[in-house]
């Protein structure tokens, strides 16, 4: 059953195929026991299906509620076609009231099944829910399966979960689809949904497929893609609402409103159901609730018998059951404010106030969106005044910066301005109105930054929450304008506001305003901080620190808190958050030489900020398209993507967003040789020697423009780079900087003065981990060897140069180190010393070097050096093709 198609049901079909291969050569009959939903009729039909492919006769029936008192209603759906009026098949023909005659007794009619099925044979008799099929009907296919099924003969049926089935069947548990299954049914069915809705539908569902096909049509587009917060308890559509509100509509009323606790507070204590005097024995023998009385806990047996609760409740019902609840649960305040919020009928401070209140805490556990939803509810129950501006403001901020809710910003902006003249809330306004003109479409940055500084012209220190946000927010404005004047304003209110600068207004000014100067004396502090994310961490505070590490190089660090925040539960809900994410772990799988992954990261980033208007945003997962498509030499990719992030971003004087795009033309350039391209679109960045205070994309820069200034006879602007880089001590940021400066100092260097450079970057024990820049140094090193006729140790560092542009798909690298080589000729292994063939021979036995140093009575730094000048002698670039190149050689070279 491969092409069914079915999804998470490999284990299932299996079995169904060796019941059908059974069934085609012997008596075989089998249950499919599950709940309603859960894709037992799927199964039944795949059955079928495989059944006909075998050339066996498939006889089908379906029980109905309405025909269930009708005698012999479900024979005549599987039989009516086959039965002849005569013979031996005339009692079941009277049965059917195919023809009249006196009435049949049952073994009469179980005889004439026989016969009918044994003319029919192979045959695949299918009923669909047979707990509905009239009770003659079951009573005789019960008695063929126990006592005279034909030879050639299987009966596939399927029941509810808890219900008989057929006597003398086997029976097999159809069980809810894994988490992994359910998952993948809505990522195909639903691709814009964002990935917290498919949590919340994979949750809610618990692996039952009509469930998760059904859900989704109760969400508004909105709702799918993750830009409004979905209800606490979801809509039932018709199919699901005759699935799970049945059982609940034959309750009394009486029960059903004692429901209503449990379903409007998720695993209530059962002691606070009991102390409002209520009983759940009832729904509990229906087998809706599980009572815990061990844990002190109730619980719905489906979430979707909850929603159904819900709805067949009256607005009256609930707002007693919530009165119930917000008396007995002031000891969570987060629930008793929300309990009481449904309790009110008019406009409540006292309750607005805790509402705010648990927006905050909401907020910090990381679910803007829930923060959101409390403070609008909030600012509805505020009676007219600065309150209720204020909550709209903040939850306008949530809303742009965190929460994807872009659109509703202007309204709620508006809302909030009405008659408010506080200071408080003209702060909030602006930081959201920033946000809003600066991720939009509009793209504004002019504005926002005007915006900003002029709502700050009217604070004074000492710092407190919300200038430091909209301090921060005018450092991200500054950073992605890209301009000097930008940052002096910046710059100006810091000093203003006092000496004591919180982190992430530090951060913002040393890793972003000027890296290059000010990274190192700070570089400390945003360690501890990196290394102090974990998951109580709030996602926006874990985005906000990756972020800083972006220009010094510490995105490695913080993978394993991004990967944690995107497989968080909650994942996703905040549209912002999520698309940093994408593009931090994007970048850092760029760098690492995951190529592949780095391309799902970008197209889903892409996808994302254009569903959700992102405009700014989506041209961060374009240069990381851009970047990969540069990487492997797709030229037509990085022009289309370079065009698309240019046209929106010039016009709208965001820079940053134009440097980014040089990047990767320049990246493109230099993989097809072009090093003039190279260097123009690299020094549109930063001029050679410069590190302008106010670009720290140029740290990026440092080989890149450095090497294209070499190769076009701009000897002087190659080393004014390396020199600017020197003075700024990029090398000292990290071993990757290292890794760059030195391979840049190389490059620009003499052929003499080379050699010994690029020896010494090779040597650094860390390369593997930036597969694409230790591939480049190879290159340039390959090419100075050749040139100075130095084949031998040419080809050694141009075949690993090729080896490792194959493994990323770096097509145009690949090329050149494969032009370089066929000059540099074959590979011929030079002669090792006596000490080298002893080392060599004893590092191939899988010894290190402090044993074979400890051996030999030398330094472990010796025997790295002779190794060192061994490999390019044996043609191997590690010491995993010792073996191998000893073998090659003449018995008196081993």
């Amino acid at each position: 059953m491969g092409e069914s198609g079915i999804v998470g049901r490999d284990a299932d079909l299996a079995v169904l195929d060796a019941f059908v291969d059974r069934a085609a050569k012997s008596p075989a009959a089998l249950a499919l026991s599950g709940d309603a939903g859960v894709g037992k009729t799927a199964l039944l039909d795949a059955a079928a299906g495989y059944a006909r492919a075998r050339g066996v006769r498939v006889l089908s029936a379906s029980g109905a509620e309405f025909e269930a008192g009708i005698a012999f209603a479900g024979l005549h759906q599987l039989l009516s076609p086959l039965v002849p009026d005569d013979g031996a098949a005339k009692p079941l023909a009277v049965a059917l009231g195919m023809r009249e005659g006196p009435p049949p007794s049952r073994a009469q009619v179980t005889d004439a099944v026989v016969e009918v099925l044994a003319a029919a044979q192979p045959v695949l008799v299918t009923v669909d829910d047979l707990h509905w099929l009239d009770r003659p009907s079951a009573m005789v296919l019960t008695d063929v399966v126990r006592r005279r099924s034909p030879r050639r003969a299987g009966f596939l049926v399927t029941v509810r979960a808890g219900d008989a089935g057929l006597d003398g069947a086997d029976v097999h548990e159809v069980r809810p689809l894994t988490e992994q299954a359910a998952t993948a049914i809505l990522r195909t069915q639903f691709p814009a949904m964002a990935r917290h809705v498919i949590g919340r539908l994979v949750r809610e569902a618990q692996g039952n497929p009509l469930a998760l096909l059904e859900l989704p049509v109760s969400l508004t587009s909105a709702q799918q893609r993750g830009s409004c917060a979905l209800p606490e308890t979801l809509t039932l559509t018709e199919r699901l609402s005759a699935v799970f509100a049945a059982r609940v509509s034959a309750l009394p009323a009486a029960v059903r409103r004692t429901l209503l606790l449990p379903a409007l507070e998720d695993r209530v204590r059962l002691d606070l159901v009991e102390a409002a005097g209520r009983d759940l024995a009832q729904a509990a023998r229906a087998g809706l609730v599980d009572v815990d009385r061990e844990h002190g806990r109730v619980a719905f047996r489906h979430p979707l018998t909850r929603s159904a609760v819900v709805a067949l409740s009256t607005s009256d019902e609930r707002r007693q059951a919530h009165a119930v609840l917000a008396r007995r649960l002031r000891d969570r305040p987060d629930r008793y404010a929300w309990h009481l919020a449904h309790t009110a009928a008019g406009p409540d401070e006292h309750i607005a106030g805790l509402l705010e209140q648990a927006a905050g805490r909401t907020h910090r556990r990381g679910d803007t969106a829930g923060a959101v939803a409390a403070l609008l509810r909030a600012a509805d129950l505020s009676p007219a005044g600065a309150d209720r501006g204020r909550r709209l403001v903040e939850a306008a901020y949530l809303g742009a910066v965190a929460g994807g809710q872009l659109r509703r910003v202007p309204r709620l902006l508006d809302d909030a301005q009405r008659g408010d003249a506080d200071p408080a809330p003209a702060l909030g306004s602006a930081v959201a109105a920033a946000h809003y003109l600066l991720l939009s479409g509009e793209g504004d940055i002019e504005t926002a930054h005007r915006l900003l500084t002029g709502a700050l012209e009217l604070r004074e220190g000492p710092w407190d929450v919300a200038v430091v946000e909209a301090v921060t927010t005018l450092g991200w404005v500054c950073y992605f304008g890209g301009r000097a004047d930008l940052w002096d304003a910046f710059h100006h209110v810091v000093a203003r506001l006092g000496p004591d600068v919180p982190a992430p207004v530090a951060f913002v000014r040393a890793f972003f305003g000027d890296p290059a100067r000010a990274a190192l004396p700070v570089l400390g502090e945003l360690d501890e901080a990196i290394a102090a994310l974990d998951d109580r961490v709030a996602p926006i505070d874990v985005v906000r620190t990756s972020l800083a590490g972006i220009f010094v190089d510490r995105l490695a660090a913080c993978r394993e808190p991004l990967r944690r925040l995107r497989n968080r539960p909650e994942a996703g809900h905040a549209a912002t958050v999520e698309l940093h994410t994408l593009t931090l772990l994007g970048l850092e799988r760029f760098h690492a030489g995951d190529w592949a992954e780095a391309q799902v990261l970008a197209d889903e980033h892409v996808r994302l900020a254009d569903d959700g208007g992102y405009q700014l945003l989506c041209c961060l997962g374009l240069y990381l398209q851009a970047m990969v498509a540069a990487g492997r030499g797709e030229d037509a990719t990085v022009l289309d993507r370079t065009n698309r992030m240019v046209g929106w971003a010039a016009p709208r004087g965001a820079t940053l967003v134009t440097r980014l795009a040089a990047q990767a033309r320049t990246l493109a350039a230099l993989g097809r040789g072009d090093y003039d391209s190279a260097f123009r679109h690299a020094s549109t960045v930063s001029p050679p020697g410069v590190f302008a205070s106010h670009v720290p994309h140029a740290l990026w820069f440092v080989l890149d423009l450095t090497e294209s200034a070499a190769r076009t006879g701009r000897p002087e602007e190659a080393a004014a780079h390396v020199a600017a880089a020197r003075e700024a001590r990029l090398d000292a940021i990290s071993p990757r900087y290292r890794l760059l400066v030195h391979a840049a100092a190389a490059m620009a260097a003499p052929d003499d003065e080379a050699m010994p450079g690029f020896e010494a970057v090779l040597a650094q024990s860390d390369l593997g981990q930036w597969p694409y820049e230790h591939a480049r140094v190879l290159l340039a090193h390959g090419e100075r060897l050749r040139r100075a006729r130095l084949n031998r140790q040419a080809r050694t560092q141009l075949d690993h140069a090729r080896e490792i542009f194959a493994g990323l798909g770096a097509e145009a690298w690949l090329a050149r180190a494969e032009r370089e080589l066929r000059p540099a000729g074959p590979h011929r292994p030079e002669l090792l010393t006596a000490q080298q063939r002893t080392i060599v021979r004893l590092a191939a036995e899988g010894l290190t070097n402090k044993q074979i140093a400890q051996r030999l009575f030398l330094s472990a730094r010796t025997v790295g050096t002779h190794l060192y000048q061994a490999f390019p002698k044996l043609g191997v670039t590690s010491r995993a093709g010792l073996r191998d190149a000893l073998s090659r050689l003449p018995e008196d070279e081993t």
